[in-house]
């Protein structure tokens, strides 16, 4: 096996245009992942607003299921 020398500047260089290639080749991997951070943000969100601190009657629960 052969190793490979080269400079910290050239990894990065290295690095950043295998990334600007795959969101160039695949913009839809960044626009799935945005999507879905906004969903997630959304969802959290909603659940904030939502939580009021009053619980329901565990068995109050079950008798509207029941029926």
């Amino acid at each position: 096996m052969t190793s490979l020398n080269m400079t910290e500047a050239e990894l990065e260089n290295l690095i950043r245009k295998a990334i600007i290639n795959a969101l160039t080749e695949r913009s839809d991997l960044l626009e799935n992942a945005v999507a879905e951070a906004i969903l997630d943000m959304k969802l959290g969100l909603a659940i904030e607003e939502g939580d009021t601190g009053e619980y329901a009657d565990e068995k109050q629960i079950y008798s509207l299921l029941r029926d």
